[in-house]
This record gives structure tokens, sequence and C-alpha cells, in this order.
């Protein structure tokens, strides 16, 4: 039997520890931004908006995967870690992230922002690349699988972008 070592992170022999830490996670930050949006208020259903920009019940269908392969990959990846100062490098990205992701969501719907949602979105978008860096480094299948992800997160600052120009 091992004994808990104070500064042990969860490893390869623990998988339903970091999956459901990373699950849990991802869960919490989903319920955390979904807090915030409105997308029936007066004030978003007034802004103007691309013709791109594609319906509303489509974000829902896009973010639910893309979490669940969130919390796959971050689960895989810290699994893969070669030592408990990787692990909490990669932990903490993905806390950083998953906290931008969260925070979007206030500063563009509960702020009526689309500016300061905008600021949001790139530093998520700079966040993903550290989080894709960091995950490569140890775990090239979960890289590949946040890919996704960070290209959507693009999309959302085109988007965001775009919503911002056309509100001035």
């Amino acid at each position: 039997m091992r004994r808990a070592h104070p500064h042990h992170a969860p490893s390869r022999s623990e998988p339903w520890l970091r999956y459901g830490a990373a699950a849990t996670a991802v869960a919490a930050t989903a319920v955390a931004g979904a807090r915030a949006v409105d997308a029936d208020s007066d004030w978003y259903r007034t802004l103007r908006k691309p013709g791109w920009q594609p319906p509303p019940w489509s974000f829902g269908a896009v973010w639910t995967p893309l979490y669940g392969t969130l919390a796959y990959a971050a689960g895989h990846a810290l699994g893969r870690a070669d030592d408990v100062r990787q692990r909490r490098f990669l932990a903490g990205s993905l806390g950083v992230n998953l906290g931008l992701n969260a925070a979007w969501n206030w500063l563009f719907f509960a702020r009526r922002s689309p500016a300061a949602g905008l600021v949001g979105t790139l530093l998520l978008d700079l966040s993903n690349a550290d989080l894709l860096r960091r995950t490569a480094r140890v775990d090239r299948t979960a890289a590949r699988t946040l890919l996704p992800y960070a290209a959507w997160c693009c999309f959302a600052t085109a988007l965001n972008a775009s919503i911002a120009r056309l509100n001035r």
C-alpha cells in the first residue's frame, strides 16, 4: 500500500480521481458561466449581430461536447505528467483557462459589454495556447483533443469582435 504524500497529485494509478476532478471542474465552469447568460434579455436581443452568427440552439449543442472533450483531455494529460511539478503547472493552466471561460459570460452578459467580453475572450485564446502547449508536452493525444475547443473559442472571439464593432 502506498503512503499518501502531502504533495501527491493524481497519477496514472488514480484515473477515477483525475477524470472526476477534471469533470467536476469543467462542470462547475459551465454552471458558473451559464448563470450569467440571459440570451432572452431585451439587451441581448436588441444587439446587432452579424449574419453569420449561429442560431441560439447551436451554442449548447457545441459547448456540451467541447466541455466533455476538455474534461477528458485534462484527465488524460494529468495522468501522463511525469511528476508533481508538471501536473501542478498543467492543472494551474487548466484552472486559469476554466476561470477565463466562465468569466467571459459575466463580462459579456452580466456587464452587458461586448467590449469587455472581447477582452475576456482574447485572454481565453491566449490561455488556450498555453494550455495546448503544456498539454502537448505531456500528451499529444490530449492536446489534439483540445483543438476543437480552441478553434471554437477563436470563432467565438471573431463573433464577439463583430458584435462589439456593430454595437459601439
